[in-house]
């Protein structure tokens, strides 16, 4: 027996159980993508998953320290090429094995920081938060999708850092309570949670629409082993947007708006007929 091989699908195994666990949706997604691509962005949802965990959720630890032992250990193991957490050698191997840029990971981890000690945007600040949280993760996962064929990344990065934008925005629409009244962050730039109007939201929801139709375009384009997996988390968010715009303002503040699991299945089962026809 490899052993080394073992451990190596052990951390794998780990990462995909905490997609599963933390995230239906993305699980449901990931699980429609070609076989050998599964593992691999498994990984990169299980690093990015661990570390917004840190700044979100441990409010009874030290936050900050723990983050910086996050940082320092994921650094060490993307140099050294293994870590006995299995969550960062899963991830790692990823980085290393489709050389995922630095940049990408240092813009994850600073906006990961932020949210330690920012509870408001301006606008600069909002951008760059949604860049570091949401557009790298959508660029690692094209540096899979694309397999080293840069010309293909190249051309499809604009297309990924506006899905991963209009998923960030998304979130913090359906999250603007909780985020708000558990961890005092408000995202959106300028925006009054005691006072949350329908304009204000008007104006949020025509910038997603935007990052929407923009992704739309590169998806058509994108390596068919990864197409189904990333129309099907596209639809079940942009079905999710549609949902919140039909609400007022006061009722997207007070519920938290949900795709429920029959709806799921209904849209894997209609973006699998479109896919197959090749209408989509």
């Amino acid at each position: 027996m490899n052993h080394l091989q073992l451990y190596h699908d052990v951390c794998e195994e780990c990462s995909a159980h905490i997609t599963k666990r933390y995230s239906t949706s993305f699980s449901l997604g990931i699980r429609m993508l070609d076989k050998s691509i599964r593992n691999p962005i498994y990984s990169i949802y299980g690093f990015v998953r661990f570390g917004d965990e840190i700044v979100d959720t441990f409010h009874d630890y030290p936050k900050a320290e723990l983050f910086e032992e996050f940082r320092k250990d994921t650094w060490k193991a993307i140099r050294m090429g293994i870590s006995l957490n299995p969550v960062l050698h899963s991830f790692q191997m990823v980085v290393n094995q489709f050389k995922i840029e630095d940049e990408l990971i240092e813009a994850f981890l600073r906006s990961m920081e932020a949210d330690l000690h920012q509870s408001e945007h301006e606008q600069q600040s909002y951008e760059e938060y949604i860049y570091g949280s949401a557009e790298v993760v959508g660029l690692m996962t094209l540096r899979v999708f694309c397999n080293g064929n840069d010309a293909d990344y190249k051309r499809l990065k604009p297309y990924a850092k506006s899905l991963g934008a209009a998923f960030q925005k998304v979130n913090f629409l359906r999250d603007i309570k909780s985020d708000f009244q558990e961890r005092g962050r408000v995202y959106f730039p300028g925006v009054d949670f005691e006072n949350f109007t329908n304009t204000e939201k008007g104006i949020i929801e025509a910038d997603i629409e935007k990052d929407f139709n923009h992704a739309y375009i590169g998806i058509k384009q994108l390596p068919k082993k990864a197409q189904f997996g990333v129309y099907l988390a596209y639809k079940y968010y942009k079905n999710l947007f549609d949902k919140i715009k039909k609400r007022d303002a006061g009722q997207v503040i007070n519920k938290r708006i949900r795709i429920n699991d029959f709806k799921k299945f209904v849209l894997l089962m209609k973006s699998a007929i479109l896919l197959k026809l090749g209408v989509f």
